[in-house]
């Protein structure tokens, strides 16, 4: 398969993962975090799916098209590591759906920032609150949800907070 053709399904995988969240969270209230901002496509989409909820952006440095930059309000800019305490003590735990995009190319290192991030997001979602996760997550915590129709395993985690 071409990089672009992997590129593609895994933007298909995560917006049919988005949805399906969308869906799971109706009667969730709560806000929404957004861990990774890149240049704001599911910062935008998130937007349009969750109208009238919260969401709040992790995100190292800024890069995102105009359209697509939080408001400085909801933002979290530095290493997720270190932006996570300063959220849990600014929101506590009522967070319906946390979505880690987090990858970075490095597979071994991303996979271990997710370990090393789990904790503090668990202490941020909610009981019934959905986790999507580019990288693979366990915690006893968590409760493994299907993936939407045609997502093969492993493309996206989708779990809900016990």
């Amino acid at each position: 398969m071409s990089r672009l053709d992997s590129f593609i399904r895994r933007l298909e995988a995560q917006r049919a993962c988005l949805n399906n969240a969308a869906q799971l969270i109706a009667a969730v209230p709560g806000n929404v975090l957004e861990f990774g901002l890149g240049n704001g496509r599911t910062y935008d989409h998130l937007r349009e799916q969750l109208r009238g909820r919260d969401i709040y952006v992790f995100e190292r440095n800024v890069a995102a098209h105009s359209d697509c930059i939080p408001p400085s309000d909801r933002l979290f800019l530095g290493d997720f590591l270190d932006s996570l305490p300063k959220a849990i003590a600014q929101l506590g735990q009522e967070t319906a759906l946390a979505n880690l995009d987090i990858g970075s190319g490095d597979e071994a290192a991303s996979k271990q920032l997710a370990r090393e991030m789990l904790p503090a997001v668990l202490q941020l979602l909610k009981p019934g609150g959905v986790l999507i996760s580019d990288q693979p997550v366990e915690s006893a915590d968590l409760e493994a949800l299907a993936l939407p129709a045609g997502i093969k395993p492993r493309r996206y985690f989708l779990h809900r907070r016990r």
